[in-house]
C-alpha cells in the first residue's frame, strides 16, 4: 500500500507541472511512509523528486526503525538541518512545497538556493490523500463503528448533573474503553441556545427541559478519524423544534442520496441547501455541507456551494447539514460517506430519528 501510495505522489506531482516536493506535514509523511512523528518546533521534511529520491529529513530525538521506503537524513540540534535539505533540492526546478512547512524554513531554503521557483505543492499531495485505499477504508470504517458505539453511550450519560464543558472532560476515556485512541478532535457538546452557534465552545452550562442537544463528536483508530453529529432534545419538544429536525434530517438524506461518482460536491451542498431553503430555514444554514476526511478531520476538499469537482469512489466525507436559531435552538446530523463505483456507503449506524431524552 506503501509503495503505491508513493506512485501515486509520483503521478500526482507530473500532472502538476513539477518534479520535486517538499512533503511537510505529519499527517501526509504518515501517509507515505506509515510513521506518524509530531516534531514540535524541529524541521521534519520528505522530499520527494519524479527521478525515486525519496528523503526524509528527521531529527535524531524521533529514532526510527524498519524499513519505511525512504532514505534517511539524519541531524541534530548543533547543525542547521536546511543546509542539507539544500543540497538535495534541485534549485533549477520548481520546487512545490505543502501547506503546512513554518515560513522560518522555507526563507532559510530561499537564502541558501537563490533563485529558486517555489510553487505551493499542496494540492499535489492533497489529491493523493482525497482518494483512500482499501487499508485507510477498513480503518474509516471501524473508527465510525466505535463513534457509534460511544454516541450510545454519551447520550445515556446526559444528565442535568454535568456541564457541556464537563461530559467533554470524558470522552477521551469513552473512546479508549471502546478501543480507539482518544478524540480527533475537541468534542462539541451543546445544549440550547449553545446548540444554536454552529462552534460553540462548550462551558459551564448545564442542559434543562426543552433545550435543543447537539452532540458533534469523533475518535481515531490508526491515526484515521471519525467525526458524527446527532442532536436531541431534553424531555421535551416543541413544535418548532420538531419542524427544524424534520428539515435538517431531510437535508441530510437528500444530500446522501446525491452521492455518486461523478456528481460535483456543489451539487449535493446544493441538495442539502435547496431543502433547507424551501422550507424557510435557508438564512439559518450558514455553512457548508460537509468536509473530506481521513488522516485529519478536516482535508481537501470541501462539500460546499462553489466546488465544482466530481466526487470520485475512494472519496470520504461528511454530510451536515444544520439550521441554528440563535438565542433559541439548533440541529445539526452528520454522518460520513464513502463513494462507491455506484452511490455511497454512509459509515455511521447510530439512529437519527428524533429522539427526546
Amino acid at each position: 500500500m506503501i509503495s503505491d501510495r508513493f506512485e501515486r505522489l509520483t503521478d500526482s506531482l507530473k500532472r502538476h507541472g513539477l518534479s520535486q516536493i517538499l512533503v511537510t506535514s505529519p499527517s501526509s509523511i504518515f501517509h507515505l511512509t506509515g510513521k506518524f512523528i509530531e516534531p514540535g518546533e524541529r524541521m521534519l521534511t520528505l522530499y520527494v523528486n519524479t527521478s525515486g529520491v525519496r528523503r526524509l529529513f528527521i531529527n535524531a530525538l524521533f529514532p526510527l526503525e524498519g524499513d519505511l521506503g525512504v532514505e534517511l537524513c539524519i541531524f541534530n540540534d548543533r547543525e542547521d538541518p536546511v543546509t542539507y535539505l539544500a543540497q538535495t533540492v534541485c534549485s533549477q526546478e520548481p520546487l512545490g512545497i505543502e501547506k503546512t512547512w513554518p515560513c522560518h524554513f522555507l526563507l532559510r531554503l530561499m537564502e541558501l538556493c537563490p533563485g529558486l521557483e517555489c510553487r505551493n505543492g499542496s494540492r499535489v499531495i492533497d489529491t493523493v490523500r482525497m482518494v483512500k485505499d482499501a487499508e485507510e477504508i477498513e480503518l474509516m470504517r471501524q473508527a465510525s463503528t466505535i463513534n457509534d458505539a460511544v454516541m450510545g453511550d454519551l447520550a445515556a450519560l446526559l444528565s442535568e448533573e454535568r456541564s457541556e464543558k464537563e461530559f467533554c472532560r470524558l470522552m477521551g476515556d469513552l473512546y479508549e474503553k471502546r478501543g480507539a485512541a482518544g478524540c480527533s478532535f475537541s468534542p462539541l457538546i451543546c445544549f440550547g441556545s449553545g446548540a444554536a452557534e454552529p462552534h460553540h465552545e462548550s462551558d459551564g452550562t448545564r442542559v434543562k427541559r426543552g433545550d435543543s442537544i447537539i452532540l458533534d463528536i469523533g475518535g481515531l483508530v490508526g491515526h484515521y478519524c471519525s467525526d458524527m453529529t446527532r442532536s436531541f432534545f431534553w424531555r421535551e419538544v416543541s413544535d418548532q423544534g420538531r419542524e427544524v429536525y424534520q428539515t435538517v434530517f431531510d437535508a441530510n438524506q437528500a444530500a446522501i442520496a446525491a452521492v455518486r461518482p461523478g456528481t460535483r460536491f456543489c451539487d449535493i451542498d446544493a441538495a442539502a441547501r435547496n431543502l433547507i431553503r424551501e422550507r424557510g430555514y435557508g438564512d439559518f444554514f450558514t455553512h457548508r455541507t460537509g468536509h473530506n476526511i481521513g488522516i485529519d478531520v478536516h482535508e481537501f476538499p470541501d462539500v460546499g456551494e462553489t466546488n465544482e469537482m466530481p466526487v470520485e469512489p475512494g472519496m470520504v466525507f461528511s454530510i451536515e447539514p444544520g439550521i441554528y436559531l440563535s438565542g433559541v435552538l439548533g440541529v445539526r446530523i452528520e454522518d460520513l460517506v464513502l463513494v462507491t463505483q455506484d452511490g455511497c456507503e454512509v459509515l455511521n449506524r447510530y439512529p437519527r430519528d428524533l429522539r427526546v431524552l
